[in-house]
């Protein structure tokens, strides 16, 4: 009776959590590989540089967002969702003209 004990522990128990581990690990590795391809995909890995910049995504449209990153703060302004918060419409206060040397007049109205 002690024999038959003894060869059945030989053997390794079947552990279901075994499978649920191994699961996780492959989901990671899948997660991680998704991040990464997203990453190159859309051309955004100057999100993970040191150098500040600004990004404007839909330039002329309603749905237009601008992204900037100044050190280590990502901030996104999208126009229309500020006009609509506040109640107020802008009005023009003036006229910017760039001459040919790079300078910059502001004329107020």
């Amino acid at each position: 009776m002690a024999l038959k004990k003894n060869i059945l522990k030989d053997h390794d128990d079947y552990d279901p959590l075994a499978t649920l581990t191994n699961l996780f690990d492959i989901a990671m590795v899948f997660a991680v590989a998704l991040m990464v391809a997203l990453v190159t995909r859309f051309d955004m890995t100057e999100m993970f540089s040191q150098e500040d910049f600004t990004i404007v995504k839909n330039p002329g449209t309603e749905q237009m967002e601008i992204i900037t990153k100044q050190g280590e703060k990502i901030e996104k302004y999208t126009p229309s969702e500020e006009q609509n918060n506040s109640g107020s419409r802008g009005k023009r206060v003036g006229t910017a003209y760039q001459l040919e040397n790079g300078e910059i007049i502001y004329i107020p109205e």
